[in-house]
């Protein structure tokens, strides 16, 4: 049943996460705007990682399973940094030809909101072991 639970557990975690850092950040109308894409710390990295690190824990780091699972963070990784970046830029451009810019410009993540992603999926996959 953890396994089913650790992707949402993980989602809310690092969706509380985020918004607390935004919050002491920024405030709280900006960051109630920011709930969604980019910033501290990736949730799509959290996720994966939580769910990667967990099965690490349980089944073993030296398993076929965790290899995968880390073959599939690092693609998920990739993508949190470098096409979504990229669709970023191309974001904000067509907001500047429609005259509109908006919050959800903010499409990448950068290496230090990956890297807490990560790290929020350790310490989390490592409580929930415990648990």
């Amino acid at each position: 049943m953890k396994y089913i639970l650790i992707p949402f557990i993980a989602w809310i975690t690092s969706g509380c996460f985020k918004f607390t850092v935004n919050f002491l950040r920024f405030g709280f109308t900006k960051a109630k705007a920011l709930i969604g894409y980019g910033h501290f710390p990736s949730t799509h990295t959290t996720i994966i990682s939580t769910a990667v690190f967990f099965i690490g824990f349980t089944e073993g780091f030296k398993t076929p399973l965790f290899s995968l699972g880390l073959s599939v963070l690092l693609i998920v990784i990739i993508d949190a940094h470098g096409l979504r970046r990229e669709i970023e830029k191309h974001s904000i451009i067509l907001n500047k030809l429609q005259k509109e810019l908006t919050a959800r410009e903010r499409m990448g993540h950068s290496w230090l909101e990956i890297s807490g992603g990560l790290l929020t999926g350790f310490a989390l996959s490592y409580l929930l072991t415990c648990v």
